[in-house]
């Protein structure tokens, strides 16, 4: 029968509760990228209105399709796409595009990223449609969104406009920044630029909107969001030192109260939490039973070097657990994925770091397994009635 079996760990790491950070946001969600430590959530897996930082979605796909490269469907940097007349009909943040002109992939990239345009999403959109239209584009977007495992998100458009069933949750959002900045180094600069004046068409518009870019704190990315039904939303990331801090906000007040809250959460992330080394890669952590194989016991070892996230403060001292489903059935190859070692400190959510097997482990052969199996047998009933399964 599959049991679950905990092994508690002796940490020698310390920590006293960490003071929680009170947002005024609607819905937020903060993670430390570095160690996978979540910091903050408030209604997090909501769906919700995600105005213009839904465009990081279609950003990704452009990405994803550049790369592809224009011999296999996807676009190249340098190629021009039409404007078409439902791009140029878009409101709201634009680029000022005209309907019949041809405007190449990378203005429209930071036409998008610095003044997040509309209409630039749209030309983006219809180019690789499977129909040629942006809802064709949008059906897409969920479909992709589902296979990186954004589960409450729905996409109705390209660029967040108000529309019926566009919703994206605030963990869907950090998750979609985190796949930019990993997947896509060569592009990711192009969230801290502060300025993109296209054609000199109309120049008092031609600053990102993004507050926190040019203080001195780390900032670099991603997208801001506005719309009267969302507030004012930020999915935002800075990096200090080693660390890297992703965080979403959104159905603020104002600008200023989004600029405020934004700065105040990048410095509260990283004045209040230090990463601090757990273990090394390879370091065996636990074992874990096998079942039916050539040996009864396998180690269980950090795949990489692992770190955690702690309050700077000194105190009480922080648990974890190794928690997988056993015994393991062999084979078993070595770097497998076999348990997770779950975290828990004062004033965080728990984090869990995977562990993996430390070597091979064949299926036994006929005399081994009629042992292992005589084995359980004798245990069970020694246990006797009470502990029968």
């Amino acid at each position: 029968m599959i049991r679950l079996f905990a092994a508690l760990i002796a940490l020698t790491l310390s920590t006293v509760t960490a003071s929680a950070f009170d947002t005024r946001a609607a819905a937020a969600y903060v993670v430390d990228q570095t160690t996978g430590t979540v910091l903050l959530t408030k209604n997090a897996d909501q769906p919700l209105p995600p105005a213009s930082m839904s465009k990081l979605m279609t950003l990704y796909m452009a990405f994803e399709a550049i790369r592809r490269g224009k011999d296999e469907g996807g676009l190249n940097l340098t190629e021009e796409l039409l404007v078409s007349e439902k791009a140029q009909s878009y409101g709201g943040s634009s680029m000022f595009l005209r309907a019949g002109e041809r405007v190449s992939v990378e203005d429209l990239l930071r036409g998008i990223i610095v003044l997040s345009g509309n209409d630039a999403c749209v030309v983006i959109a219809e180019a690789l449609s499977p129909d040629g239209t942006e809802y064709g584009f949008a059906r897409l977007m969920t479909q992709r969104a589902v296979q990186m495992g954004m589960t409450n998100s729905t996409f109705a458009n390209s660029n967040g406009w108000p529309q019926a069933g566009h919703r994206m949750s605030m963990r869907d959002l950090a998750l979609l920044a985190n796949r930019i900045i990993t997947d896509f180094p060569e592009f990711y600069p192009l969230f801290a630029e502060e300025e993109f004046e296209f054609d000199n068409r109309v120049p008092s518009n031609r600053s990102n909107r993004n507050p926190l870019l040019g203080l001195g704190i780390g900032a670099d990315g991603l997208k801001t969001g506005h719309t009267a039904e969302a507030g004012y939303g930020l999915v935002g990331s800075a990096k200090q030192g080693d660390r890297r801090v992703i965080f979403v906000l959104s159905g603020l007040g104002s600008a200023a109260e989004r600029a405020q809250e934004s700065q105040a959460i990048v410095n509260w992330a990283f004045r209040q939490f230090a990463q601090r080394p757990l273990a090394s890669a390879g370091e065996q952590i636990a074992e874990a039973e096998v079942w039916m194989g050539m040996e009864p016991r396998v180690g269980l070892v950090a795949p990489e070097d692992l770190s955690v996230l702690m309050p700077v403060m000194a105190g009480s001292e922080i648990s974890g657990e190794v928690v997988y489903t056993g015994p393991l059935n062999a084979p078993i190859a070595k770097g497998d994925k076999l348990a997770e070692l779950v975290l828990a400190r004062d004033g965080l959510p728990e984090t869990r770091l995977p562990l993996v097997a430390d070597r091979d482990v064949p299926r036994g052969g006929f005399v081994s397994r009629i042992t292992t199996a005589a084995q359980l047998l004798l245990k069970r009933l020694n246990q006797g009635p009470e502990g029968a399964m």
